[in-house]
């Protein structure tokens, strides 16, 4: 084990166990609400994006194409000093919240072309069948498109989860305390970059290894039996 510390010193990583575990857990925190935020914001822009009304879609085509040419430190930023100014109710806010909004604006653009996706893939034919049997227009939404949209949804939106993942690095530059702020804590107090950052590395790993796990299971459980006789 000795050549090891040559090229990974883990004594000095448990030292700091503490930071790590809590930027571990603003990390959780942060991709946590932004994604479950985004999800329930991308599924009105993905319905307001297909109505025929211009006044609907026009500035939701044009908010996705606003986010897509951006980059997200750049709307981060904004969020975090533009904010303040427009809502001033919200200058009593943390940072981790400025940064959950600005997560969950940037990604709620992504969200909601994977939902649009999902609901045009669902068949026309079953849409009809529910105006024929006298489902409004809720009503289908909720029986029949949404819950179809939301299996055919399930694998991109997994991957999007994945970039949102590592997208909450970005959360130090605003003073979050996060995976990446607990590595260059380390680095600047021991100097030790190898640990710090192969550390971080290993922290989104573990996340998204359980992120798959979680997914494997929520897939099997909309399968239903047929996956499970497998």
């Amino acid at each position: 084990m000795n050549w090891l510390l040559d090229y990974y010193n883990w004594r000095i990583v448990v030292q700091y166990t503490d930071p790590f575990l809590r930027g571990l857990g603003n990390t959780l925190i942060a991709a946590g609400a932004s994604l479950v935020l985004a999800v329930m914001l991308g599924v009105p822009l993905a319905l307001a994006r297909m109505s025929s009304r211009a006044l609907f879609w026009r500035p939701v085509a044009g908010y996705v194409q606003f986010v897509r040419a951006t980059p997200l430190l750049v709307q981060i930023y904004l969020v975090y000093y533009a904010l303040p100014e427009i809502i001033p109710a919200s200058k009593g806010w943390s940072e981790m919240w400025f940064g959950i909004v600005a997560l969950t604006l940037h990604h709620g653009a992504y969200v909601s072309e994977i939902v649009r996706s999902g609901i045009e893939s669902v068949p026309r034919g079953q849409i009809e069948g529910g105006k024929a049997v006298g489902m409004s227009y809720l009503q289908r939404l909720r029986y029949i498109v949404l819950p179809q949209a939301f299996v055919n949804t399930l694998p991109p939106l997994i991957g999007q989860a994945a970039v949102l993942i590592k997208d909450t690095s970005l959360l130090s530059l605003i003073a979050v305390f996060e995976l990446v702020a607990a590595g260059v804590l380390m680095n600047s107090e021991r100097v030790v970059p190898s640990e710090s950052f192969l550390t971080i590395a290993a922290g989104y790993l573990v996340i998204y290894a359980v992120m798959l796990m979680l997914s494997k299971g929520v897939r099997i459980w909309l399968a239903g039996p047929a996956w499970n006789a497998r």
